[in-house]
């Protein structure tokens, strides 16, 4: 966890549970600047030819209660703007507003409701319990704990932690102990919360699981998320708006649904019993082959063939004497986007707040 952001709040302050829920009203009825304003953000490493330009005049706004997702390869910048919008890196050039302050003429203030999670660092204390790791994250952030403990409760049972309240974290599974950290996270009740890979370790039900929370927290709570993942799925079902990265600059900011309904595809999946080894290898020869499932029932192939090609695809399936089963268009999915955006596709090695080098 970034505690450093976490430590920038003031002392012990009283928050009972109604401020700690207190965004429960949709955005729109949340007036004020947005949770987060960056401005012609620059950073640099390094000296004369030798610089490295790890955010490029980058400007984004997080709106209140809404989800955005970071979304580049290793090296796109991705941790340089969150360690930059955390205070952690000063940048060169721009500045960062949070919640209306700007962070240069308040970091107190700016920082008093922002916490953050990030990849590769020990985000909670093993020796003690998953409960007193809530309450020590939530006295540290300035919160009396007895006035959040319904929310910690809350918190507990929704993340399938309720049974394991007292259970020391070092006893715990990888995956239970990801669950902690984001439930140490949210304890305090920050506003906005920075969130690296949330899913990592997590198994398919507790990432589904996972998700859900973070939408509710979003839609009920009125919590802004900023997540990094090179999860797609995550990206895809959590964030209601996409930025994408790549070499220090924005690519793309859009909705999801924008990102993809503007997405050109050209895939189309065949889905026929005829589909042999010596079947696939003769499409190969004309067409590029973008996969193939062979444990389908009917085995499937996936073709690039948009537009015209369509016709030159069945007109060779026909010649073949492939009988189709199921023919159908691709839908592009945000790797597809951001492979036509930028050439690249963001790795599971290089897409983490915590592993990337700039």
């Amino acid at each position: 966890m970034a505690r450093s952001a976490t430590s920038a709040r003031g002392g012990p302050r009283e928050r009972d549970e109604t401020d700690a829920t207190r965004g429960a009203e949709s955005p729109d009825d949340q007036p004020g600047p947005p949770a987060l304003a960056v401005e012609g953000l620059t950073k640099r490493f390094g000296d004369g030819d030798d610089a490295v330009v790890a955010v490029d005049d980058v400007s984004l706004r997080v709106e209140r209660g809404s989800v955005v997702g970071l979304l580049g390869p290793n090296g796109a910048g991705k941790t340089t703007l969150i360690k930059c919008a955390l205070g952690i890196v000063i940048p060169d050039a721009g500045s960062v507003r949070v919640f209306g302050t700007d962070v240069r003429d308040g970091r107190r203030a700016a920082y008093a409701d922002v916490d953050a999670m990030l990849e590769g660092a020990r985000n909670d204390y093993w020796r003690l319990t998953v409960r007193e790791n809530l309450r020590y994250f939530a006295t540290i952030g300035g919160v009396d704990p007895d006035s959040v403990a319904a929310r910690h409760d809350r918190l507990l049972d929704r993340l399938d932690l309720a049974d394991k309240a007292d259970t020391p974290v070092r006893d715990l599974s990888r995956g239970m102990k990801q669950k902690v950290s984001l439930a140490s996270v949210l304890a305090g009740g920050a506003e906005l919360v920075f969130l690296d890979e949330p899913t990592l370790g997590l198994d398919v039900e507790s990432a589904r699981t996972l998700r859900a929370e973070l939408r509710r927290l979003a839609a009920e709570e009125g919590l802004t998320i900023v997540v990094s993942s090179h999860d797609m799925t995550t990206i895809e079902a959590v964030c209601d708006r996409v930025v994408m990265l790549s070499n220090g600059r924005i690519v793309a900011d859009d909705t999801v649904e924008a990102l993809l309904g503007a997405a050109a595809s050209d895939a189309v999946r065949v889905a026929s019993p005829d589909l042999d080894a010596e079947t696939v290898d003769g499409l190969r020869e004309r067409f590029e082959i973008v996969g193939v499932d062979r444990e389908a029932t009917p085995p499937a192939v996936t073709v690039a063939a948009g537009g015209d090609r369509l016709y030159e695809l069945t007109d060779a399936l026909r010649a073949a004497g492939v009988t189709v089963s199921d023919i159908r268009t691709v839908q592009p999915d945000l790797e597809d986007v951001f492979l036509e955006r930028t050439g690249t596709v963001p790795d599971a090695a290089g897409a983490g707040l915590g592993g990337e080098s700039s």
